[in-house]
């Protein structure tokens, strides 16, 4: 007997794995061009929310730089390119409501991410938690490899920082594989989280040269922030966290999945100049 939802969807028949598009290495670019739209679209809800997480990044990162090492802070900043699409649920429901023509209401933007979906969101925050702690632990204990001796010479900090980098290049490939699309996937459509991870992860490996520029541009975009003493954040978070709301629907056809039955995304989208112009890209969606 199959098991219905209100929206008519068979959950006998839902694929195991949404299916992916295959993307051009520059496909970031557009979704960056998008990002900006949006934010210029939504200043003030924009600058507020990229206020709100600089601050956080920049109390957690100086107290791990004075309370802890250095080695921790550069870990919690690592840490942050890849647990990001989690901090920035609250900007995917800012696009998906100018997608909508509503108003983009940042109090509704923030009980979308905090209430509408917290099961699957904390489900994925719990695994997000776990990987990023064992990262952490791993960090530290890299620092056990730091030539002590001051007459260190380049063979062996070369040793040291190859298995740092070795070390945190595993950890980074599991959390920026499983986070790059599965938040926007639980947000846009009426999915578990196993459903989006594995549909995130599927995804990466199937376009591993955009996803390559995609985490470059992340990364840069975090050192470019810190580097402005977490004053560029304001506008790089933002930023990003448009740009992956629409690498999502560029990438991930959730046709088969239903939508929520409230929400802000239980209505289609209506965007007819972008659709329009990602028909020229071949990159249209459902919605």
């Amino acid at each position: 007997m199959k098991h219905e939802t209100a929206s008519g969807f068979s959950r006998e028949d839902m694929p195991f794995v949404a299916p992916c598009r295959q993307l051009s290495p520059w496909a970031p670019f557009r979704w960056l061009r998008l990002g900006l739209k949006d934010f210029l679209k939504a200043p003030q809800q924009s600058l507020l929310y990229g206020l709100i997480v600089a601050v956080l990044i920049a109390v957690v990162s100086l107290l791990a730089w004075f309370r802890g090492s250095q080695w921790i802070m550069f870990a919690m900043l690592g840490g942050f390119v890849f647990i990001a699409p989690l901090i920035c649920i609250g900007l995917y429901a800012i696009s998906a409501q100018l997608e909508r023509g509503q108003p983009p209401l940042l109090a509704r933007s923030l009980r979308a991410a905090l209430r509408r979906h917290v099961g699957n969101e904390m489900v994925f925050a719990i695994v997000l938690l776990v990987v990023f702690l064992v990262w952490s632990r791993a960090a530290i204990m890299v620092t056990v490899f730091f030539p002590t001796d001051g007459s260190a010479g380049f063979r062996e900090m070369a040793g040291f920082l190859a298995f740092g980098t070795a070390v945190g290049a595993v950890f980074a490939a599991i959390t920026f594989s499983a986070s790059a699309f599965s938040l926007p996937m639980i947000m846009h459509r009426n999915v578990d989280s196993v459903t989006a991870i594995v549909t995130s992860v599927n995804a990466v490996l199937r376009n591993r040269g955009a996803m390559l520029v995609w985490l470059t541009l992340i990364v840069l975009g975090l050192l470019l922030g810190v580097a402005t003493a977490f004053v560029g954040l304001v506008i790089i978070v933002p930023l990003i966290g448009y740009a992956a709301w629409h690498g999502y629907l560029d990438t991930i056809d959730a046709s088969a999945f239903p939508r929520h039955e409230i929400g802000i995304t239980a209505t289609p989208r209506n965007v007819e100049s972008e659709e329009t112009e990602a028909v020229a890209d071949g990159t249209a969606d459902e919605g």
